[in-house]
């Protein structure tokens, strides 16, 4: 199994988003002297939820900081970022962290990200998504590369450097999940799924392939009090982040009640003792054939994440190695 550590860089009320982003680079280092084998950033635009808006950026930073553990995108959107931009600095990583860097990528949702970067609608077309991954695949396997598709037409030009990094793909459908099968690319299923909705897509992606399940994990004396602790901070982070998601058109979604999502999502994880939270780490290991898990860990807000990763680090990863 690999066990790594997912970093939304959360906005916590009281809490500058300056701030934030500098306590999550702290985390990627705890994440590392934890014993975890990765390290995930995700990527946001304008919103609290996730201070974080490049995530190669602060992948390339915390590569400089740390000297063993992988570092991944969980996701770079790529709805707003030409996909050699992406796959050059992508390669950049793989070579400078000596293959330690692992792309995820995603299309991203109809926010006004989409005008502000000037893609349009168009940018977060399947189409789009499935040309910007076949650029990306090609960048990372070939010495040149050329296209001439319907978004992005370039003449060969030579692939400098020439890095080979993963990637990853994040998927909500079967849609994107045959997308990212068709292209041999692993999935990065998110936290909002149970484990039945994670089988089903590794069912509908029908490659064997090195998925990767992202999931809350929370250690406390009992799970009793880690629900109970989580059902009060994670609303105060939630409610924010989902007001502020505007879409394109300038309408705001309708986004879930912060309070029934914080129930949700503390009632399908491993969440409350070490020995718990491992059994139901490997539970969910043999209902999705899933073997890596990317641990979201902020769900506590500022005051407890440091000890959380590294009460993980020591009382549930060891259960897991061991099994």
């Amino acid at each position: 199994m690999r066990i790594g550590v997912f970093l939304l860089a959360a906005g916590f009320p009281g809490v500058s988003p300056e701030q934030t982003l500098r306590t999550a680079l702290e985390y990627g280092s705890a994440a590392e002297d934890a014993g975890f084998d990765d390290v995930f950033v995700a990527e946001h635009h304008f919103m609290p939820y996730g201070t974080c808006p490049s995530a190669l950026t602060f992948a390339a930073l915390l590569a400089g900081r740390t000297r063993r553990i992988g570092i991944g995108t969980a996701v770079t959107v790529l709805s707003t970022a030409h996909p050699v931009a992406v796959a050059e600095q992508a390669a950049m990583l793989d070579v400078l962290t000596g293959g330690r860097f692992t792309l995820g990528v995603g299309r991203g949702g109809p926010w006004v990200d989409l005008e502000v970067f000037g893609t349009g609608m168009e940018g977060l077309s399947h189409r789009a998504f499935a040309e910007g991954l076949d650029v990306l695949c090609a960048w990372r396997s070939q010495d040149s590369v050329s296209y001439d598709g319907e978004f992005h037409r370039f003449r060969e030009v030579p692939v400098v450097p020439r890095g080979r990094p993963r990637m990853l793909v994040a998927c909500t459908s079967p849609e994107t999940a045959a997308m990212a099968a068709a292209r041999r690319l692993p999935m990065l299923l998110g936290m909002h799924c149970d484990d039945a909705e994670k089988a089903a897509m590794v069912r509908a992606h029908g490659v064997r392939a090195p998925h990767a399940s992202v999931v809350v994990a929370h250690v406390a004396e009992s799970r009793a009090a880690g629900i109970s602790l989580l059902r009060q901070t994670m609303p105060a982070w939630l409610r924010p982040g989902m007001d502020a998601h505007v879409r394109f058109d300038g309408t705001r979604q309708p986004m879930r009640d912060p309070d029934a999502y914080a129930e949700h999502l503390t009632a399908i994880h491993p969440i409350g003792p070490a020995s718990y939270c491992a059994d139901r780490i490997l539970q969910a290991r043999q209902a999705t054939g899933i073997d890596h898990f990317l641990l979201f860990v902020e769900g506590g807000g500022p005051e407890h994440t440091l000890e959380n990763i590294k009460t993980l680090g020591s009382s549930v990863l060891p259960l897991l190695r061991n099994a």
